[in-house]
């Protein structure tokens, strides 16, 4: 029996190629829609739902007693969801580098996939149509033994998105992994790693080929900092080789 039974993936700069295309997403939505927001403020904050950094961006610039503020949001949010969803339909859209194989060896070794993200429920179908991860998906986006992946879930499923853990522990209800130390958590934001910590993971892992590299990651706690996604691999197989000689 395998001690990991799940590993819980983020999408873009993870699994996903991102060449900070949501970053620049965003600040052109800020652009066109006066939101007083920085580049830096805004790479900071990704991994977080696109709608919470928007409200949280126009609270920090007027406050949310402002009689405007909601409409701000609104204004702000449509532009960026118009950009974006713009982006990923007519750019090709590809997996990091070993993602793939990650996957199938896992599948292999009968642990479940599940994907994550702070992309609401509309562009990221657009992804996993793009990169063929929707097929053997069923409407509630949970995966047939055909599927490569088992699960999608966004923060639209969830209500909360990170620094939260809600949609690792809804994939865990969903997948029937009752226990959080036969748990995976991989992302590329602090914001993953704090999900990953506060689900209580086994291991909350980052890469640094994403959009946050090692200086940035290692000033949140975390159980592990990989140069990309295949290396979790050996990850699993150390903890299982513990596992064994220790059984």
């Amino acid at each position: 029996m395998s001690k990991i039974h799940l590993v819980v993936f983020d999408m873009a700069g993870t699994t996903v190629k991102d060449d900070h295309e949501v970053e620049k997403c965003f600040w052109l939505a800020a652009q066109q829609s006066n939101l007083p927001a920085t580049p830096e403020r805004i790479k900071a904050m990704q991994g977080y739902p696109k709608l919470e950094v928007v409200r949280i961006l126009w609270s920090e610039a007027v406050g949310v007693e402002h009689p405007d503020y909601e409409q701000f949001v609104k204004e702000t949010y449509a532009t960026f969801r118009q950009i974006l969803e713009k982006h990923y339909l007519e750019n090709p859209v590809y997996p990091t580098e070993g993602t793939l194989e990650l996957f199938h060896w896992l599948r292999k070794q009968g642990i479940k996939i599940a994907l994550t993200t702070g992309f609401y429920r509309k562009v990221t179908n657009i992804i996993l149509a793009k990169l063929g991860w929707d097929k053997g998906l069923d409407s509630n986006y949970f995966g047939s033994e055909h599927a490569l992946i088992d699960l999608s879930l966004t923060p639209d499923e969830t209500g909360r998105g990170r620094p939260h853990p809600d949609m690792i522990l809804k994939a865990m209800e969903i997948l029937h992994v009752t226990n959080p130390q036969q748990v995976i958590n991989i992302g590329d934001t602090p914001a993953d790693l704090q999900a990953g910590r506060a689900a209580g993971c086994l291991r909350a892992l980052a890469v640094t080929n994403g959009t946050h590299d090692y200086a940035a990651l290692n000033a949140y706690a975390h159980d592990g900092l990989l140069n990309n996604v295949l290396e979790v691999r050996e990850v699993i197989r150390q903890l299982e080789a513990g596992y064994a000689l220790n059984a």
